[in-house]
């Protein structure tokens, strides 16, 4: 059985560097459209959760189907392999999912996606701890701004006052330990199988298990024809094309360069939030951000 691996020409990396930036800014905008679908038409982030797995999940074992039969049909025959989907599908997607689109609830799309950025610090501590060794110097600067960073955000520059809702920054960090996972749990069996194939099965299994216990039939939001459309994009573009472009970005030019590309995702969420919400963000809020940008840099 062929891999699914690339080889790292310069053409590739190219364009690697160039899926990766599309995917980081489909995910940035997609968590504008989300915000869009929670306050004006009412949508409940489960609801949205459960929807855009489960459509997410066929079109990623469409496209498998389509590309790489042979991948698709030797992920299904690996039974060994069933604990890895199945714990992707409730950490890696579902939680992953469900913890973002919470964020952005109680707070917006731009302080979410920066908050989803801490995921580093989590990688970092895997790698620490598998390794038996402390933070370089770099990688303690970059945990030290991460830090100073969030304080930022949360507290808005007066250490007295949380002005971040407590709920909010919980369901950040909560969403940036189950985002780590995602460069952690599935990628041997995605070097094996193949980038559709596992995010199919990982996001097929999220969304029926989810769908299950959300019933999003039963409670459906009023979408008028821009609302079909938003959610027609967070499936589409938001959410398969996204998870698509960025995971062949890692495959082609690895994860680290992939990761420092994809601070194009707070970017883009963080303009979206202001051109199509009205989201308002303080001196002490973009310092905040830069802060755990940086720290994108710093930890390698």
């Amino acid at each position: 059985m062929r891999r699914a691996t690339f080889e790292r020409t310069p053409k590739s990396l190219l364009i690697g560097i160039g899926v990766t930036l599309l995917g980081g800014a489909l995910w940035g905008v997609n968590a504008t459209v989300s915000k869009i679908l929670m306050s004006d038409y009412g949508a409940d982030p489960l609801w949205i959760a459960s929807i855009r797995q489960l459509c997410a999940g066929m079109l990623f074992l469409a496209a498998a189907g389509a590309t790489k039969p042979k991948l698709l049909t030797g992920a299904v025959r690996d039974v060994r392999s069933y604990p890895v989907y199945l714990l992707g599908a409730l950490i890696c997607v579902m939680a992953t999912q469900v913890t973002y689109l919470n964020a952005i609830k109680w707070t917006n799309s731009g302080t979410a996606t920066v908050l989803q950025t801490l995921n580093l610090l989590f990688v970092l501590a895997w790698v620490c701890l598998r390794g038996r060794r402390l933070p370089g110097k770099r990688e303690t600067l970059g945990v030290a701004l991460a830090f100073m960073g969030t304080v930022l955000i949360a507290t808005g520059g007066d250490l007295t006052t949380l002005t971040l809702p407590l709920a909010g920054l919980m369901w950040g960090l909560g969403d940036a330990l189950a985002t780590a996972t995602m460069s952690i749990l599935p990628v041997k069996v995605m070097g094996r199988y193949g980038n559709f194939t596992v995010n199919g099965l990982m996001f097929l299994i999220s969304g029926v298990i989810l769908c299950a216990v959300v019933r999003p039939w039963a409670h459906a939001p009023q979408l008028d024809a821009l609302g079909i459309g938003l959610m027609v994009f967070t499936v589409v573009g938001g959410t398969f094309g996204a998870y698509w472009l960025y995971m062949s970005g890692v495959m082609r030019i690895g994860a680290m360069r992939a990761t420092m590309l994809g601070t194009s995702e707070p970017v883009l969420a963080t303009i979206s939030a202001v051109a199509l919400t009205g989201a308002v963000f303080t001196p002490v809020d973009l310092v905040g951000f830069a802060m755990i940008l940086a720290m994108v840099f710093l930890v390698r």
